[in-house]
């Protein structure tokens, strides 16, 4: 037998195999991204008509870019014989490793995503969240930042905020300004609820539908104090608050009303 001859064709079988693997990798490859590009590219326009946030759409895109990716590369080592189970173990290994390490931030990125998807609060709305009230500024990831009433900044995780209370100001258009008011127990009550719907009535940022109500709400231990419910736009709801606080001191003063107050009165003793 001619050693030499043997040894040509185990050299010549090994080039055409490893060449045929090597060329059915390449072949994965650009058919793999090509694949990717397209997918990419439908969710991309799946994601806009369902009106996701930009900052979502980036942040899912390159997450499954690179999912997808890692999948392909996995593929084409397959492809070239290379034993891939220690590998889906590393990756399976630094992929705990890493949740653990991020486990608050994880659950914040999921608050976000959550946020994002199903949409409870957009920017400009007016919301109370985690025991803050202010204006939704920006969707972040992680985080969601609101403007306090104070032009504060507040931050908040949204992992506590996709899982706790949200209260939006903003979503039905309009809000219900809740006041209370005390006169004294001498007061006439028709004539009293008369002057408190006149101040609503005349106040041109409080509307007509739904209808603002005046009514008694309790007897207590030195007034009776009525309940003024008028209805406003969300944006007007503090000039109404305001206003009508005033203006009603000013109305019942001007119809002789009393409003109680605590009196202090001095004794003094004969010497």
């Amino acid at each position: 037998m001619d050693l030499e001859n043997v040894d040509t064709e185990k050299w010549l079988n090994l080039a055409t195999d490893y060449g045929l693997r090597i060329v059915a990798a390449i072949i994965i490859w650009i058919v793999g991204m090509w694949i990717i590009k397209r997918l990419l590219r439908g969710t991309k326009k799946i994601m806009a008509k369902s009106n996701y946030e930009e900052s979502l759409q980036k942040f899912l895109l390159n997450l499954l870019s690179w999912i997808l990716k890692i999948l392909l590369i996995l593929a084409i080592l397959a492809e070239l014989g290379v034993e891939t189970t220690s590998f889906a173990a590393i990756l399976a290994a630094a992929g705990l490793a890493v949740g653990m390490a991020l486990q608050g931030s994880l659950g914040n990125f999921a608050g976000g995503v959550l946020i994002m998807i199903f949409k409870p609060i957009k920017i400009g709305d007016l919301i109370e969240a985690q025991g803050e009230i202010g204006v939704v500024k920006q969707i972040e990831i992680f985080t969601t930042k609101l403007t306090g009433l104070s032009n504060k900044e507040i931050i908040i995780p949204n992992g506590a905020l996709s899982n706790g209370t949200i209260i939006n100001y903003t979503t039905e258009g309009t809000r219900r300004v809740d006041l209370v008011f005390g006169v004294d127990y001498d007061s006439d009550i028709k004539k009293t609820k008369d002057v408190l719907m006149g101040v609503l009535t005349a106040h041109p940022k409080v509307l007509k539908e739904p209808a603002p109500a005046v009514t008694v709400l309790e007897l207590a231990d030195s007034s009776i104090n009525f309940a003024v419910r008028p209805w406003c736009e969300t944006a007007d709801y503090w000039t109404v608050y305001f206003d009508v606080t005033e203006q009603t001191k000013e109305a019942l003063d001007a119809a002789g009303i009393e409003i109680p107050y605590p009196h202090q009165v001095n004794i003094r003793k004969n010497e």
